[in-house]
């Protein structure tokens, strides 16, 4: 063992020494030695000890690529002890290299951001990689101390990371200037670095446990656990306690790990209930015993009284994080109340992002009727977002009516990003003047993360999907740069253009709008037309042309995030996406610093309205069966229809929107992307976004984004139209909570009719609803490949309207008041056949590569009967 390594050893034990000896710290609290420590002191030639047991060394033996770093103390003393007298600086890469062993680390960086000699503290943009991962990108220093509103650690930023090294592994860690145009002088700097060895399955899963039941459990999509495996990096939002102070790094079980107060996050009413249940011993039955310090586990956040006036209301946490990632959450549980004897007692819900985890949380029963035996619930949660905002993950809480006990509680909570596929747990920096009024209580208080947005989904009635036509013009970014020129003016708003109507967007494209039009359509703006709102601002029904024609107008306000380049790429996207059966663009308005879109105006609203949780009178199969075939058409038409292939990558319910005459409309392109381009592409890598219980599992686990995404999303809202129910639910048994799951289930015991709507029965020949069940479940093949193309999905649906009607001889025409023309279909007939869903899997391959199902029953379907419509540019 060569003098550096005995050296960290040596390090460790006293570390371990020393923190025995430390005052109010019981030996039990103090369980794991780690077997290697790594305490950096970047820029200083000299050692550095501190109060907390640290020993922080010089860097400079570390440093394996230096070109031109330099050290340099800090103009302004930092009040804070640890590494923050001095620091590394470069104008180009430099990195580190530790010699580690194999397993799991915890990684630790610390900054100081303040100016220093040469190096001004706006200037410091860099990224950081670890390894394979990159932990920053385009970081700014200033730009998060800013935003850190912790007025007891001014201008100190600390992140930590998880990361398992294999064998043979070095842990390089390299920093690395953004040189742009924009910041040309930028440099990366570093005041310290932490490595501390980590037990190998406190966070990771052991793959050999035979108990899967203490796996994380995947939110919403299904029930299945979701490992965290030991190629994933962990970055470390949040690790709270219930308490009235932090628990210090000295005070951990022995991995120097800060627990910080969850006051700050809680906003709703509670009760914090400190140093209980002392004379009672802590038994680490059923986690190990240096999960947490046993602190942790006597201190109690709960609803406050076992009276009624507990079931008005959620004990709520929320925790502002980055959109666009998976999140693990750890949540720490023990019961320590005598008057808790038998498990039941006291049961409550567990919520986390508003859906239901946990219907019966039972302290005492997951402790085997034990008190005092700490317990860890683990979840796994996808963001979806752009990575460049920072959203609000929500968890929650509510007493079991049926229990005897009104009450919820909870000792500590625990929250990790989980790294994307590409490696990537690089958040946005946060706005250079985050604004405290557009903040959701308490995200003004997140620390060292930025400032938040309030999250707004909610979207009323008819407009809800005409109005989240949002961002989805980003994927014509990339494909299209036209020349459309804004005179920018001085007139600026976050980073972007507010134009006062002198742009030069194109006319010819859709109707442009006078702001006095705007006004005259909504009554001035009007509150009692507004019908929805969103991050982007009100959607009013407005009246245009002397109220003739209702549209729906979306204002995009201030400070909305959108700005000039993503409201005119998206007027060229929907102006240049008309079909019949895609929501139209009708216009614009780009004046007097307002950037205002107008669409057609829908008034039957979404076909979710008419399914499930509505007062609205329930639709007819027939109605039902012609509204998913104008769905298909119009998915048909994205994916095969225009110069690029597009997928539409949120297809549910709530986005097929109803005109009058009952005509569906596809809305709702926020997530919309263009799909593979080239002979050799079959897929997109991309990060995942979608709606939780449309999302297709192939897109899901591996990031691979094809049209056949779209295709299993229509395979789910074609069980919700046989169904009348949401795809989730997770107050239903275990075998109905996934209506995919549970429509599988009934089809291979020939017992599709039970997940029928009960307001169809009676209506559904039954040669039609075993064709259907074929259709919709093709669609939900696990292997992409395998499933139909949407072409052949109208083709299939149009033979099921056929069997509906008794009509097998010849193509149905529309009737009744679903109106398409008289030359809605053309005369050629190739066919398309219908298999046994059994038989899925011997499809056979057509000319243009999609498959075709095989079976002798029927052969009547026309080649090109989805494809063209007697006016193809819709309205």
């Amino acid at each position: 063992m060569d003098t550096t390594c005995i050296r960290f050893a040596l390090g460790a034990i006293l570390l371990h020494l020393l923190l025995l000896s430390l005052p109010n710290l019981s030996i039990a609290e103090f369980i794991y030695s780690p077997h290697e420590i790594f305490s950096i002191n970047c820029g200083s030639n000299s050692s550095l000890s501190t109060r907390d047991g640290r020993n922080w060394t010089a860097d400079i033996k570390f440093l394996s690529e230096n070109k031109d770093s330099v050290a340099a103390p800090a103009l302004t003393p930092s009040t804070q002890e640890g590494p923050y007298t001095d620091a590394r600086f470069s104008h180009s890469q430099f990195t580190y290299s530790f010699p580690v062993s194999t397993g799991p680390k915890f990684l630790r960086l610390f900054f100081y951001s303040t100016s220093y000699q040469n190096f001004h503290r706006s200037k410091a943009y860099f990224s950081v990689k670890a390894g394979p991962y990159t932990l920053f990108q385009d970081f700014n220093a200033s730009l998060n101390a800013d935003a850190d509103d912790d007025p007891a650690q001014t201008d100190i930023l600390f992140r930590e990371y998880c990361i398992n090294l294999k064998d043979g592994d070095r842990l390089n860690i390299t920093f690395i200037p953004s040189k742009t145009s924009q910041h040309p002088d930028s440099y990366a700097f570093i005041n310290g670095i932490e490595i501390v060895s980590m037990p190998p399955f406190l966070y990771y899963t052991n793959p050999d446990d035979v108990d899967i039941s203490g796996w994380p459990q995947l939110v919403g999509l299904n029930t299945n656990p979701f490992p965290i495996e030991n190629n994933f990096a962990l970055e470390t939002n949040y690790r709270l306690r219930v308490g009235d102070q932090q628990i210090p790094a000295s005070q951990d079980t022995g991995m120097l790990r800060s627990w910080d107060v969850d006051n700050k996050y809680v906003t709703t009413q509670s009760v914090l209930s400190l140093d209980i249940g002392i004379g009672i011993k802590l038994t680490f039955t059923k986690i190990p015993n240096y999960t947490a310090p046993d602190t942790v586990y006597r201190s109690v956040r709960n609803m406050g009284s076992n009276g009624t006036i507990n079931m008005g209301f959620n004990l709520t946490w929320q925790l502002p994080v980055d959109s666009g990632f998976t999140y693990l959450l750890r949540l720490h549980f023990c019961q320590l109340d005598p008057d808790m004897k038998n498990p039941g007692y006291q049961s409550f819900f567990i919520f986390v992002q508003d859906q239901l985890v946990e219907k019966w949380a039972d302290i005492l029963g997951w402790s085997d009727k034990q008190e005092g035996v700490p317990v860890v619930k683990q979840y796994v949660v996808f963001i979806p977002g752009n990575q460049q905002e920072t959203l609000n993950l929500s968890l929650k809480m509510h007493p079991n009516p049926t229990s005897l006990a009104k009450d919820a509680q909870i000792n500590a909570i625990e929250l990790f990003k989980i790294n994307n596929t590409t490696g990537n747990l690089a958040g946005p920096n946060p706005d250079s003047h985050p604004k405290t009024s557009e903040v959701l209580l308490p995200s003004s208080n997140k620390k060292s993360k930025g400032s938040t947005r309030t999250l707004t989904a909610a979207v009323a009635g008819t407009v809800s999907g005409v109005v989240m036509l949002s961002l989805s013009v980003a994927f014509f970014l990339t494909k299209r740069k036209k020349n459309m020129a804004v005179d920018e003016g001085s007139n600026k708003k976050g980073g972007t253009s507010r134009g006062g109507g002198s742009s030069s967007l194109p006319t010819n494209l859709c109707r442009k709008f006078s702001i006095a039009e705007i006004r005259a359509a909504t009554n001035n703006f009007d509150e009692l037309f507004v019908v929805g709102l969103g991050g982007f601002g009100n959607v009013y029904k407005g009246y245009i042309d002397d109220g003739s024609t209702r549209v729906a107008i979306k204002r995009l306000k201030a400070d909305s995030r959108q700005g000039a380049q993503e409201f005119m790429n998206e007027i060229e996207m929907l102006s240049q996406l008309r079909h019949l059966h895609l929501v139209s663009l009708v216009g614009y308005c780009y004046e007097s610093n307002e950037m205002i879109l107008v669409y057609d105006f829908m008034d039957r609203g979404s076909l979710r309205e008419h399914l499930y949780d509505t007062d609205k009178p329930s639709l007819s199969w027939k109605q039902r069966l012609q509204i998913c075939i104008g769905v298909g058409r119009g998915l048909h038409y994205l994916h095969t229809g225009t110069k690029d292939v597009i997928i539409h990558r949120d297809v549910k319910s709530a986005n097929i929107l109803l005109d009058e005459k009952w005509v569906p409309k596809v809305s709702d392109f926020g997530l919309s992307r263009i799909g593979p381009t080239g002979i050799s592409r079959t897929h997109v890598n991309t990060q995942v976004k979608g709606s939780i219980g449309y999302l297709d599992p192939e897109y899901y686990k591996r990031d691979r984004l094809t049209v056949k995404s779209d295709v299993y999303s229509f395979g789910v809202v074609l069980l919700e139209v046989l169904s009348g129910r949401q795809p989730l639910l997770h107050w239903e048994e275990k075998q109905r909570m996934s209506l995919v799951k549970w429509a599988k289930h009934c089809y291979e015991k020939g017992i599709l009719s039970e997940i029928v709507d009960p307001e169809l029965k009676g209506q559904i020949v039954p040669q039609c609803l075993r064709k259907f069940g074929e259709v919709a479940l093709s669609c939900l093949l696990e292997d992409g490949t395998q499933r139909p193309s949407m072409k052949d999905i109208v083709g299939m649906l149009e033979l099921v309207l056929q069997l509906q009607e008794g009509d097998v001889n010849g193509v149905m025409e529309s009737g009744g008041d679903y109106e398409y023309g008289d030359d809605v279909f053309s005369s050629s007939h190739n066919s398309v056949h219908v298999s046994d869903y059994s038989k899925s899997t011997g499809l056979s391959t057509t000319r243009d590569g999609d498959r075709s199902y095989g079976s002798n029953d029927f052969v009547l379907i026309p080649d090109d009967v989805f494809s063209e419509i007697k006016d193809p540019n819709g309205r």
